[in-house]
């Protein structure tokens, strides 16, 4: 019997997941701005270890819903379930879920006063209450997975920006999440460091976090995901494998927006 490639074994644990109960549903959800109708009538559900990437047009939605997953920003109506736990009003069960959900931002938002591995442990310690010298070990298994272990003593300023997005990575993984979301992380990234913090993502993907992930990168939207959902005007307008979102979108909007991006590209 041969063995499975990397590709094939990263299918069956979705498959095998994908069995599973859900570990984030959103039914309903709507969300407002004054006005403008930010989010309309979102229904999502996604399976552990499922690789999701929300794409569409600057203004669609795309991050703030993502940011209402962790309760960065307040949907208005509908429900938003991660891992069995409504998000509501009671301030311990947002703790609980905030503790699963890590987050990596278009800014690095690093402690500019906290050198890499400061950075890295501080919520580890006060948040978790895990042991200095725990955390410390943890956070540097982390940096050397990212590859800047040698930067562990350095401040933010010394830092390039691809490194610096490097450390927020590592920073959100200390948690220990079950749930990782990434809103546009490379966008504040000059065109050469882009990659190095592309290749830290999808090595994170092969192992088997839920990842969900707002981009304008196309080529590591097909490399990575499950299912791409595409946004516009605040609804999901389209949800798909990636071989059908890029070979034949089912919308006229999705077309346009596809032809617009990869021309850019």
């Amino acid at each position: 019997m041969s063995t499975p490639t990397k590709d094939e074994k990263n299918k069956m644990t979705f498959t095998q997941n994908n069995s599973s109960s859900p570990i984030i549903e959103i039914q309903q959800v709507h969300k407002w701005f004054g006005k403008l109708h930010v989010l309309n009538e979102i229904n999502l559900t996604i399976s552990p270890g499922e690789r999701i990437i929300i794409c569409g047009p600057s203004g669609s939605g795309k991050s703030t819903l993502i940011r209402c997953i962790n309760q960065l920003e307040k949907h208005q109506s509908g429900k938003i379930i991660v891992d069995g736990l409504e998000l509501n009003e009671d301030i311990k069960q947002m703790e609980k879920i905030k503790a699963e959900v890590g987050m990596v931002f278009q800014q690095f938002n690093l402690f500019p006063h906290l050198n890499v591995l400061e950075n890295c442990i501080l919520a580890p310690i006060w948040v978790k209450k895990i042991p200095r010298s725990q955390a410390e070990e943890y956070a540097m298994e982390l940096l050397e997975r990212v590859k800047i272990p040698e930067q562990a003593h350095k401040y933010p300023s010394q830092l390039s920006g691809g490194q610096q997005q490097r450390v927020a990575i590592a920073r959100a993984l200390c948690m220990n999440p079950k749930i990782m979301l990434f809103d546009e992380p490379t966008s504040a990234l000059d065109p050469e460091m882009i990659k190095e913090v592309l290749d830290v993502m999808k090595e994170l993907a092969e192992t088997g976090m839920t990842m969900i992930c707002v981009t304008h990168e196309m080529s590591f939207a097909k490399q990575i995901a499950h299912r791409i959902i595409f946004m516009d005007e605040g609804q999901i307008i389209e949800e798909s494998s990636p071989d059908q979102f890029f070979s034949q979108p089912k919308t006229e909007r999705g077309q346009k927006f596809l032809s617009q991006i990869l021309q850019n590209d």
